[in-house]
């Protein structure tokens, strides 16, 4: 089984940023522990601040990952683009946030892209993606 953790913008900077919201692990920490936890299983990473190359991630790996895990960041509540990428695709994909976008401020009540997914969670912290993957592996 493969899969793909998709992470968005300023998500490259878990650990230093706003650690009220995000916590003190760095998602490379956070990934080694997950990978150690499903050792039978691939799961590859991929971050980028660019819209575009999101969207050319998804397209590369869509029709032959067994799932994808995507935090998009600030894209979840504004990429239409991203949101019909995901669409496109044949691969599940899951829709994370480590905070709980509703507790915040209005804008991040909504997102683009959860139409398009098979599901959202959030509000779990950096377990937001376990959680996600355990959802895949079950299938």
């Amino acid at each position: 089984m493969k899969i793909q953790i998709i992470n968005g913008p300023n998500l490259n900077l878990l650990g230093v940023r706003e650690k009220s919201i995000y916590g003190n692990t760095s998602f490379e920490s956070y990934l080694e522990e997950l990978r150690k936890r499903y050792a039978n299983i691939t799961i590859n990473y991929y971050q980028s601040n660019v819209e575009g190359e999101i969207i050319n991630k998804l397209h590369e790996i869509g029709f032959e990952y067994d799932g994808i895990v995507i935090n998009a960041g600030a894209y979840t509540h504004t990429s239409i683009a991203i949101a019909d990428a995901i669409a496109a695709i044949n691969t599940p994909v899951i829709e994370v946030h480590i905070s709980n976008v509703h507790k915040r401020e209005e804008f991040r009540h909504t997102s683009m892209l959860a139409a398009s997914c098979r599901g959202v969670i959030a509000g779990f912290g950096m377990d937001s993606y376990r959680l996600a993957v355990e959802y895949l592996i079950a299938g």
